[in-house]
């Protein structure tokens, strides 16, 4: 369900393409000829979790570049966590997903 939301969000991107791996991100990087992996980040919690994990995935694969991309302030506070207990609550989570998650 979560691809399909994604890709439906970028229909009309065909740069864009949405595919699901298993095991280490590191090497779907490599086997996919990834070159740099980018990373959104909210707040200094994420840019430090996300951190750990770019130093990580370095040391495996030294060519695979980790680029970070800050949220824009207007969604910084919005999380998965967030949307699920508005969604579990029956609250309107309009507001925090795109238009191909609406249902």
């Amino acid at each position: 369900q979560r691809m399909k939301f994604i890709a439906d969000t970028f229909a009309g991107e065909s740069k864009i393409k949405v595919v699901s791996y298993s095991g280490l991100t590191v090497d779907f990087a490599k086997k996919s000829g990834a070159e740099f992996m980018l990373r959104g980040i909210r707040n200094p919690a994420d840019f430090e979790f996300e951190k750990s994990i770019a130093q990580a995935n370095r040391q495996m694969q030294p060519d695979l570049e980790t680029v970070f991309f800050l949220t824009s302030a207007r969604y910084a506070y919005i999380s998965s966590s967030i949307v699920r207990d508005v969604i579990k609550n029956n609250g309107d989570y309009s507001l925090f997903v795109p238009d191909s998650v609406r249902v």
